[in-house]
């Protein structure tokens, strides 16, 4: 697993941002709380989480250790992959995504794009713990 990248940012793109690491450009995507953050030409480090798949190698990056430890949680959910698991970073923090599974709060997990009731009843049945 690639843990996190440091290097000079190249570029920020509106779902990612291109990190230069000892001479390669890593494509990591980002939520746009962490891509705001980011600087072309300034360094920076990110939090990582390499999603392997059979056909391509996503890399995550994250402002903190937290963030990239709620992405991996999320994702052991049945039916949320790192995109959904991102997006529900892109609404909320980490601490708000921890107290709306530990109290079941339904309306705070529809507000995320491709979440519905039943999505969101399912994420808390398997997470709440």
């Amino acid at each position: 697993m690639i843990a996190s990248v440091t290097g000079r940012v190249a570029a920020v793109s509106p779902d990612g941002a291109v990190i230069e690491v000892g001479g390669i450009g890593v494509l990591v995507h980002c939520t746009p709380a962490t891509l705001a953050t980011l600087r072309v030409g300034e360094q920076a480090r990110l939090a990582t989480s390499l999603v392997v798949r059979e056909e391509s190698l996503t890399l995550y990056g994250f402002a903190s250790d937290d963030e990239r430890a709620v992405f991996e949680l999320l994702q052991t959910a049945s039916g949320v992959g790192p995109r959904l698991a991102l997006a529900m970073l892109a609404v909320h923090t980490p601490d708000a995504l921890r107290t709306a599974v530990a109290h079941g709060d339904l309306k705070a997990l529809t507000q995320v794009p491709g979440i519905g009731q039943k999505g969101a009843q399912r994420i808390i049945l398997e997470l709440r713990d």
